[in-house]
């Protein structure tokens, strides 16, 4: 059961549960070197792997080769964590590939490329995963050159112009994807063509992923047709890819080529939906392109900006098109009141003074807040303060008895 739960995240949760049972009751059978390694697997933060650590010790499991390498992936794994699985690590009575690669995975995952380098240098022998770790954790750390260099020395060439050579290590689809990702930064578009000609003669399905990373590539080269090659034979286009065709061409200002791109995904209708990574792209494309608005936008364009700045706690940019509805507008006394506010969150308060001030001066007015509703077919409008109604009177009566009502109920609770 605890091998089951702990195969799906979602159930981690369930395996952690199941065995704290087996630990609470003496009536059943006790965690073995079998159990503890799963178990292992479920934690998320150093301080559940080493309540485990602690059992493992009191059981006396803990010289167990495969509950060690549990351990030492788990804290590597886990937030904060690399310092005791570099010391579960050190204590090994014997290491071999899977512990090495294990620790190698752990420095290389948090960024730490220098001591995942020396411990590799220290295996007498590697496999591929061990490889892909270094890999994926120099190029995913912005050490692209280091990436390329244990790439070339993975497949055991030189990648000159005419030479292929013999791969001494077959590298995966994330080795390959990886070292796509490298040649992107570093402009190594030669080294790039090799990879992909390595791809078709691998026999490599050309899948979502791969093809997205073709393109990044080319797209990062210069190479956009290439780039569009890429992205059109993709089986699967997710946003993914969308999103890595319009960055290719936003790179190097094709902003037709962005807008075309967005319209294919606009036709798509709903099974692709746009992302800020998607309009980012599109916005850098209008940039780069030298394209603006064809007029100048107005209380409506502003006013949503402003809404939208208010949203998502942008007050520096609200500052700035609240001032233009001000403008627009500087006898509305609701602009200078949003200005005025959000001088007051952005603790300006001389500016707030002066804006009431201006407000005064000129004898602005607010539009007043109104409500509708519909009765017998009609609807009714009503402002604050609004006295227009022939059946005010009225209203305000049944409205000053509800409210008594409510107080009422409120005191009796």
């Amino acid at each position: 059961m605890i091998t089951a739960y702990t195969s799906h995240p979602i159930t981690h949760p369930s395996a952690l549960e199941l065995f704290c049972h087996m630990l609470r009751f003496p009536t059943t059978p006790h965690p073995n070197h079998f159990i503890f390694p799963h178990v292992l697997k479920s934690f998320y933060e150093s301080r559940s792997t080493g309540l485990v650590h602690a059992q493992i010790t009191k059981s006396s499991f803990d010289q167990y080769p495969v509950v060690q390498i549990a351990l030492v992936d788990s804290y590597s794994r886990v937030l904060g964590g690399l310092r005791c699985a570099r010391k579960v690590f050190d204590e090994l009575s014997e290491r071999n590939v899977v512990s090495f690669t294990t620790m190698v995975s752990g420095h290389a995952r948090v960024g730490d490329v220098d001591n995942a380098l020396r411990l590799f240098n220290e295996m007498e022998e590697r496999d591929v995963p061990c490889w892909n770790a270094l890999i994926a954790g120099c190029t995913q750390n912005g050490l692209f050159n280091q990436g390329i260099e244990l790439f070339r020395r993975m497949v055991g060439v030189a990648f000159d112009r005419e030479g292929e050579g013999q791969c001494k290590n077959k590298p995966t689809q994330v080795t390959v994807v990886c070292a796509l990702s490298a040649c992107g930064h570093t402009g190594m578009l030669q080294l790039g063509r090799w990879i992909h000609g390595y791809i078709y003669k691998s026999g490599f399905v050309l899948d979502s992923f791969l093809s997205n990373a073709l393109v990044d590539m080319y797209g990062k080269c210069g190479c956009l047709g290439q780039a569009r090659k890429g992205f059109e034979i993709n089986p699967e286009k997710g946003l993914t890819s969308w999103n890595s065709m319009i960055n290719s061409l936003a790179l190097h200002g094709r902003s037709d080529g962005v807008i075309t791109i967005f319209e294919e995904i606009v036709e798509h209708g709903g099974s692709v939906r746009p992302d800020k990574v998607t309009f980012i792209g599109l916005l850098n494309a209008c940039t780069h392109g030298g394209l603006g608005m064809s007029m100048e936008p107005d209380e409506v364009v502003w006013g949503f900006l402003l809404n939208g700045c208010k949203v998502h706690g942008r007050n520096d940019l609200a500052e700035f098109a609240a001032k233009k509805l001000v403008e627009f507008d500087p006898h509305n006394g609701g602009y200078g009141t949003v200005l005025a506010n959000i001088y007051g969150e952005l603790g300006k308060w001389d500016e707030v003074r002066n804006v009431w001030r201006t407000l005064k001066q000129q004898k602005s007015y607010k539009i007043p807040g109104c409500s509708w509703i519909e009765v017998d077919d009609q609807v009714h409008q009503f402002y604050s303060l609004d006295k227009s109604n022939p059946k005010t009177e009225e209203i305000y009566n049944i409205l000053e008895s509800l409210v008594g009502s409510r107080n009422e109920v409120m005191v009796e609770f």
